[in-house]
């Protein structure tokens, strides 16, 4: 990314996941089967398993979809996983025996999903995956994934990083804030706990970091704490990076202490609700759906800002 960097340091990596999808992996998507057609009274009725409410974010992808589902005229059968796989799958078993005309859910895990999604297959329901994807080999068992592109984010990120330093003189110091690699994303908003406590590590480690990318907001956060104890200045002694645009992100960037991030954005609704009525009507839709997102400057967060839902 940059020619000048001098270190990547890595060793510090959290034991915790990105906040959002934005902790996810890509996969493909499947063709499916569906029964292309809703109730005698031509309304569709759509289940859909939330993971939980465990953040801010996901709070605000919960209200997108059933505010998107109201104005669409979906009748919405709503469940919340609370973070448990089996009530993700017993709310899909649910929804099958009610036989809803579509099923979308946001998967607690990558993996067990193959039985239920056949069941649901057999049935003649078609799934929609939102926000997080599933390991499994047969593409077939779902019609499309919509969520964010993770690797698109992390370019975006890179882009401005490789512009703010495309004039230093000198070697440019980087550190990076990550989640391990396949889990969950985090449920109980450790990361600003644990940003703060490696970037600790790391500023002790080598004081001169020019620069920091953390993977979400709550991490930067975090480590904006740690970097103001050491005596320095988030936004201007060390330039921070970071992904998500929750609230509190936006208002660290609007006042300086963050200079870029990168959206994940949580309102897919509209475009979920848009799938789902062309699946249920039997349009091929694409095999992967990117969400709706962009990036904020400083100057941009100031006018975001006071429209921001989450």
């Amino acid at each position: 990314m940059l020619r000048k960097v001098s270190a990547v340091v890595l060793g510090g990596v959290l034991v915790a996941a990105t906040l959002t999808a934005c902790g996810g992996q890509e996969r493909g998507a499947g063709s499916g089967t569906g029964s292309g057609a809703a109730k005698d009274d031509g309304q569709i009725t759509m289940g859909f398993s939330q993971v939980g409410a465990e953040s801010g974010w996901r709070t605000a992808n919960t209200k997108s979809v059933q505010e998107a589902a109201a104005a669409a005229g979906i009748k919405l059968q709503f469940s919340d996983a609370q973070q448990k796989q089996e009530n993700q799958i017993k709310a899909i078993r649910s929804f099958i025996s009610q036989k809803v005309d579509i099923i979308a859910f946001s998967p607690v895990v990558e993996s067990g999903w193959d039985t239920v999604l056949k069941e649901a297959k057999d049935a003649g329901i078609p799934v929609i995956l939102t926000d997080r994807a599933v390991d499994s080999p047969d593409k077939t068992l779902y019609k499309t994934f919509i969520g964010s592109d993770f690797v698109l984010e992390g370019k975006k990120a890179g882009e401005w990083v490789k512009q703010e330093f495309a004039s230093a003189s000198g070697p440019v110091n980087m550190v990076e804030l990550q989640g391990n690699t396949g889990a969950a994303p985090a449920i109980d908003r450790k990361e600003g706990f644990k940003g703060k406590e490696v970037m600790e590590a790391f500023l002790r480690a080598n004081p001169d970091i020019d620069l920091l990318y953390a993977h979400n907001d709550d991490m930067g956060l975090g480590a904006i704490e740690a970097i103001e104890a050491a005596g320095k200045k988030p936004g201007t002694d060390i330039k921070i990076v970071t992904v998500d645009a929750v609230k509190d992100g936006m208002q660290a960037l609007a006042d300086g202490k963050i200079n870029f991030i990168v959206e994940c954005s949580p309102l897919l609704g509209p475009q979920l609700m848009d799938l789902a009525k062309k699946v249920v009507a039997g349009e091929t839709v694409p095999e992967r759906v990117l969400t709706e997102e962009t990036t904020f400057t400083q100057e941009q967060a100031k006018t975001e800002l006071p429209n921001r839902k989450y």
